[in-house]
């Protein structure tokens, strides 16, 4: 059995999914304001738009005189444009009420298992905490799926001013939960950012996915959660 006292988790797509693809949510909230914009365009444009900020102004622009804020207007503005809007009136509305509006439950929805799996940790006593590759709307983002109170800390990429793979972030993390890194265990669905970053720090990982061959690097099976629900099992193998 493992002996940890804390556990982290990063959230996008481990606790908390989209409830629709972008391109869908951003086309609904153009036809709002009387622009037909596709869908499929928007999200091919989004996808785009968002690689290309995160190359030119990596973590939402920290340390390059950004705001998480402004960084996203633009890659929200940037993706009608591409996809052809350009009233920069109607592009102004849509960027300020869709990141308004990724702030709301209505946009995100919990997994599976999560809410369960996150009271039973916090029933056995684990300390817990968020790392995540996110800005600052998260902390209000979990309140409002009610999710945040199972957390004695969110610590964002924002925040930290590092992202993951970077160890600091982790390092952070330990620092707020008061373990050491082989008392610890982080839970994400990406291999690189999430459990290979994780175990580099020296930490103990879990990575989220469905178990079985092709999908990837090799990982331990009982590293692996085909579900939530399976945590606790392999922490108590």
């Amino acid at each position: 059995m493992l002996r940890l006292r804390l556990l982290t988790w990063d959230v996008k797509d481990t606790l908390l999914r989209l409830r629709q693809p972008v391109g869908q949510s951003y086309a609904a909230e153009a036809r709002a304001h009387g622009l037909q914009v596709q869908p499929e365009a928007l999200g091919r444009s989004f996808r785009e738009v968002y690689g290309a900020q995160s190359r030119r102004f990596p973590n939402y622009g920290h340390g390059q005189g950004l705001s998480s804020r402004q960084w996203w207007l633009d890659v929200v503005k940037q993706s009608f444009r591409l996809s052809g809007v350009h009233d920069e009136a109607a592009l102004t509305k849509l960027a300020e009420k869709l990141y308004r509006d990724y702030c709301s439950p209505n946009n995100w929805e919990v997994l599976p298992g999560a809410a369960e799996t996150l009271s039973r940790c916090r029933q056995l006593g684990f300390h817990m905490g968020v790392v995540s590759n996110f800005d600052s709307r998260l902390e209000a983002i979990l309140s409002q799926c009610n999710l945040r109170h199972h957390f004695e800390f969110v610590l964002t990429s924002e925040a930290a001013g590092f992202a993951k793979p970077d160890g600091r972030i982790f390092e952070q993390a330990l620092r707020l939960g008061g373990a050491r890194p082989e008392q610890a265990a982080h839970i994400g669905d990406d291999y690189s950012r999430d459990y290979r970053a994780a175990r580099a720090a020296g930490m103990h990982s879990f990575l989220l996915r469905a178990a079985g061959p092709g999908e990837g690097p090799e990982v331990p099976p009982e590293h692996v959660l085909p579900t939530l629900s399976h945590l606790l099992a392999r922490i108590e193998k």
